[in-house]
């Protein structure tokens, strides 16, 4: 079998397609496609601000306290917004190329592992950035620069983004275990 056929067998994530659980997958997949424009439209914007930011420098001499940190906070929310839409493809820790040299039986055990391990640090991260976001808001928190922008807003949307990876995570664990015929 040559490497291109092989191509076609990359195994997506194993996800609920009925009942409760598939319910839930519906779901995700709904707020994340909403996200995932977003995130893209975030994405674009930081590279618009970050332009401007040079431009604006070089050309015209206006200095930029805002710009660097705006574009952080996009990136940011770009970044943990779109996490759960590029789970659902398989599109984090995935190794492909093991899956071309190891058996079937033997690549089936590395993806529950990878899952499990993936949804044990990203629940541990999922709590301390709730953790943080908490902190940001009673605290009153800001950014040290002369903007000064409140922390709760890309600590907020870190903890939204991992929260809604992890559920990603969890449904793709449950569905190791749970018979194809009863998603």
């Amino acid at each position: 079998m040559s490497v291109h056929n092989r191509l076609d067998e990359i195994p997506t994530a194993e996800l609920p397609l009925t009942g409760l659980l598939g319910g839930l997958q519906l779901l995700l997949d709904r707020i994340n496609s909403i996200l995932v424009v977003l995130s893209a439209i975030a994405a674009g914007a930081a590279g618009c601000v970050l332009t401007w930011e040079v431009a604006g420098r070089y050309f015209f001499k206006i200095p930029s306290d805002w710009q660097d940190e705006l574009s952080v906070f996009l990136l940011i929310g770009a970044t943990f917004c779109s996490a759960a839409w590029i789970q659902r493809r398989r599109g984090h820790v995935g190794i492909d190329a093991l899956h071309y040299v190891l058996p079937a039986p033997i690549d089936r055990v590395r993806r529950i592992i990878a899952d499990i391990a993936s949804l044990a640090f990203c629940a541990f991260f999922c709590w301390k950035c709730w953790t943080l976001l908490k902190e940001a808001w009673v605290d009153g928190q800001t950014s040290d620069s002369a903007w000064g922008p409140p922390l709760w807003i890309p600590y907020g949307l870190m903890s939204v983004g991992i929260s809604l990876l992890v559920v990603q995570l969890l449904l793709q664990v449950v569905c190791h275990f749970v018979p194809s015929d009863s998603r």
